[in-house]
């Protein structure tokens, strides 16, 4: 028999999840009246990191182009986890980290988003990304020190194997942990639906392992998450109303590395979030790939580009990395039951 305490704590954090689903459906009409009202339209790169011609990505998109669609949605998101958390579920111990992560990181992606905006037709379309890099990274050292100093996290775990000691050497862990996962979410929101359906995969099963674990206050972070995806998502399947823009992809990736981190599962962070890994790898890949050697592995970069390139329609590709997300969620959920994470 279920024990009670375990069906308490699943009920508040459903709860949490509801609240955070209602509550973003009732604030997106707002947020799309100003969207509409102040043309929030984003600004499409033209170039690539290495500086050339986006030629296959604008011939690919060149039908979406013509579509008004504004950006800066994750600011829906944002807001409405942070009320959810604050005013029920706030533990300074399990939650403030990944909510100021997810501010932290939102804050970041809304200033690139702020730019790309208002530089409509001036070929600005955001922040350089080493402005953004350097950001993005001052915010998970403020949090990766507070990790480290106030929270008392010395070890990491790794499946199978055990805890292992890394005492203040657990900043930089943490560091690149919230940089990558960051910069993995914001290269992977390519397609409609597509990141957004990977991260309510990711947070779910994060949040599945939280209540394992017994830490009820991160679970219901999770699910919170999850809440205000959903509604995101109802209106981001194709064809997409909106964009969450950067303001969504910085926020959303930074607190998923920070959750990682807090449940000592960051080894799992690759797996539960295998396409994001192989979305921001094909990305690194293409572009060391015309450094060192002048030539293209990709048609284009990132891997859902090269797939469209090759003939799959946008919806084929999109479910298809939902399906694999789902399968290396369940995969990482198995390995956090069986490897000592539980």
């Amino acid at each position: 028999m279920t024990a009670p305490l375990f069906t308490h704590e699943m009920n508040d954090t459903l709860m949490l999840s509801i609240g955070a689903f209602l509550l973003a459906m009732t604030l997106t009409p707002i947020y799309t009246y100003f969207a509409y009202r102040y043309k929030f339209w984003k600004q499409q790169r033209t170039t690539s990191a290495t500086g050339e011609l986006l030629q296959v990505f604008t011939k690919l998109h060149a039908k979406k182009f013509t579509r008004i669609i504004p950006t800066m949605a994750g600011i829906v998101g944002v807001v409405t986890i942070t009320v959810i958390t604050y005013f029920f579920n706030f533990n300074r111990a399990e939650t403030w980290l990944p909510l100021a992560a997810l501010v932290g990181g939102g804050a970041v992606g809304l200033l690139d988003d702020i730019i790309n905006i208002r530089g409509q037709g001036s070929g600005v379309a955001g922040l350089r990304s080493s402005i953004k890099f350097a950001m993005i990274t001052l915010v998970a050292v403020v949090l990766g020190w507070y990790f480290y100093s106030r929270l008392g996290y010395t070890t990491v775990h790794i499946p199978y194997i055990g805890d292992w000691f890394l005492g203040i050497w657990i900043v930089p862990l943490f560091v690149f942990a919230v940089v990558a996962a960051g910069n993995a979410v914001n290269i992977s929101d390519g397609l409609d639906g597509l990141a957004g359906g990977l991260l309510t995969t990711s947070f779910t099963v994060f949040g599945m392992i939280a209540l394992l674990q017994g830490h009820y206050h991160i679970a219901g972070f999770c699910f919170t998450v999850t809440g205000a995806l959903l509604s995101y998502l109802w209106f981001n399947i194709y064809p997409a109303r909106f964009f969450m823009g950067d303001v969504g992809s910085f926020a959303y990736g930074a607190s998923l590395g920070v959750i990682a981190m807090l449940t000592n599962t960051l080894f799992l962070l690759p797996i539960i979030g295998a396409v994001f890994v192989i979305e921001a790898g094909s990305s690194l890949v293409q572009i060391v790939s015309k450094r060192l050697f002048g030539r293209k592995l990709f048609i284009s970069a990132p891997i859902h580009h090269h797939l469209e390139a090759i003939g799959w329609p946008e919806v084929k590709v999109t479910m298809r990395f939902w399906v694999i997300s789902c399968t290396m969620g369940l995969i990482g959920l198995l390995m956090a039951m069986t490897g000592g994470h539980i």
